[in-house]
């Protein structure tokens, strides 16, 4: 019961201390201090000299220098014409199918994920195309805009993930495993979509008007979509293929982004100094966070809560089942409050160790973890996704995250069906190491 109290006691702590509206990480770091010092009893000179080093140690980690890289990779596409070029070459392949264009919003994202990392860049690249071209057209508004804040989240599953990099270098585990994981899973993610999609358009052909023949073919749209699929190719190939780790296929990655602006002669002086400008504030709230997140977990350990807490969940003998529905229940009511990185640092302390005791594969869990975090992105009030759709739609929060809600629960199915079967996820590393 002690342990109990304890991490009431920590959880407290974080609410009370957010609640004051403090930044996140310095809100982690507050806690972790103050959780040694209030209930561990740990001396105010011990607990500086402990916590120092952690900062040093998880600020040298080899693995962070992945996040920045990708962010600069998403950072340069998102200012360039290939979100333009994404749309029209993805339309030909779209129109046939019921649903329309509909389709490109899960394509697109799908595709652009791939090269992102992030959920917010996908949702802004994709959607400064789409939501006024389905506008224009005709289509169903509320279905174009609940698509494109679902599709959206696949930037967090789809590797390279900016969070599976952080839930890799926390938990310690392979993050080219971690992104081989997420690749079957994402998919299955954006094949729900597109079926919801097409199941719509049968009951209900007003929802998508049909298309006038378009003016480019098929073989000509491979041509646009040629710098999504290079780029693709290469991070994804050096990364699978051995040849690179994450963080050195990101740098890889960069350099090939750069090459391809240059040749188009997109590259300039103000968009270069612009995506450093997104890169340095993105990547220091993510680093940032990151660090003082491995604060709280030494904090953890000190306490002995994750070993004792993840002892005394074991005592109750739940069933797998019933302890992931509490932890689906548990990160569905933190997405409500936090974003995703947050939600990862603060709790995988706690949780990791539990779900490691009840048996499950941690790179599993992974995936499991990112799609619970990928609810958050579009549920009010603090969806992500949603705050991002309103500034490019111009619609109230309420209404973008009523459009949305269909798509929440084909992601908690995606997240029952990958309960029910684990190989969804561990299949392709398997196979591939």
């Amino acid at each position: 019961m002690e342990v109990v109290l304890s991490a009431i006691g920590v959880i407290t702590l974080i609410l009370v201390i957010l609640g004051m509206g403090v930044w996140v990480f310095a809100g982690l770091a507050i806690v972790a201090l103050l959780s040694l010092v209030l209930i561990g009893d740990v001396s105010l000179d011990r607990s500086g000299a402990i916590l120092s080093r952690i900062i040093f140690r998880a600020g040298n980690s080899w693995e962070l220098a992945a996040i920045p890289l990708f962010i600069l990779m998403g950072e340069l596409i998102f200012r360039s014409n290939i979100s333009d070029r994404l749309f029209r070459g993805l339309e030909p392949w779209t129109r046939h199918i019921p649903g329309g264009i509909l389709h490109t919003n899960v394509f697109g994202c799908a595709m652009f994920a791939a090269v992102s990392g992030s959920s917010a860049a996908t949702t802004a690249t994709v959607g400064k195309i789409t939501t006024n071209e389905l506008k224009v057209r005709g289509y169903d508004r509320d279905l174009s805009i609940g698509s494109l804040a679902g599709a959206g989240s696949l930037g967090l599953l789809i590797p390279p993930s900016i969070v599976m990099i952080v839930y890799g270098v926390q938990a310690e585990v392979s993050i080219t495993k971690l992104f081989m994981s997420g690749v079957l899973p994402g998919l299955l993610v954006a094949a729900l979509y597109t079926g919801y999609l097409m199941t719509r358009a049968l009951m209900n052909p007003s929802i998508a008007p049909k298309e006038a023949a378009s003016t480019v073919t098929k073989w000509q749209s491979l041509g646009l979509l040629f710098p999504v699929l290079l780029l693709i190719t290469i991070v994804m190939g050096a990364i699978y293929s051995g040849i690179a780790t994450p963080s050195e296929a990101a740098a890889v990655g960069v350099l090939a982004t750069l090459l391809l602006l240059l040749a188009e002669k997109q590259l300039s002086i103000h968009i270069f100094r612009e995506a450093l400008v997104g890169t340095l504030l993105s990547s220091t709230m993510v680093c940032s966070i990151l660090i003082t997140a491995a604060l709280l977990s030494t904090a953890m350990g000190y306490l002995h809560l994750p070993a004792e807490l993840a002892t005394y969940i074991a005592s109750l003998d739940l069933s797998p089942a019933w302890l992931l529905l509490a932890l689906a229940l548990f990160y569905i009511l933190l997405g409500l409050f936090l974003d995703g990185i947050s939600i990862t640092v603060m709790s995988l302390p706690i949780t990791l160790p539990i779900v490691i005791q009840a048996g499950f594969d941690p790179l599993w869990f992974g995936v499991f973890l990112v799609i619970m975090v990928e609810l958050g992105q579009i549920t009010p009030p603090v969806g992500f996704n949603l705050f991002v759709l309103q500034g490019l739609t111009g619609e109230k929060i309420g209404r973008i995250a009523k459009a949305s809600f269909p798509f929440f629960i084909l992601m908690c199915i995606a997240a029952l069906l990958l309960c029910i079967f684990p190989e969804i996820a561990l299949w392709l590393p398997n196979a591939l190491s």
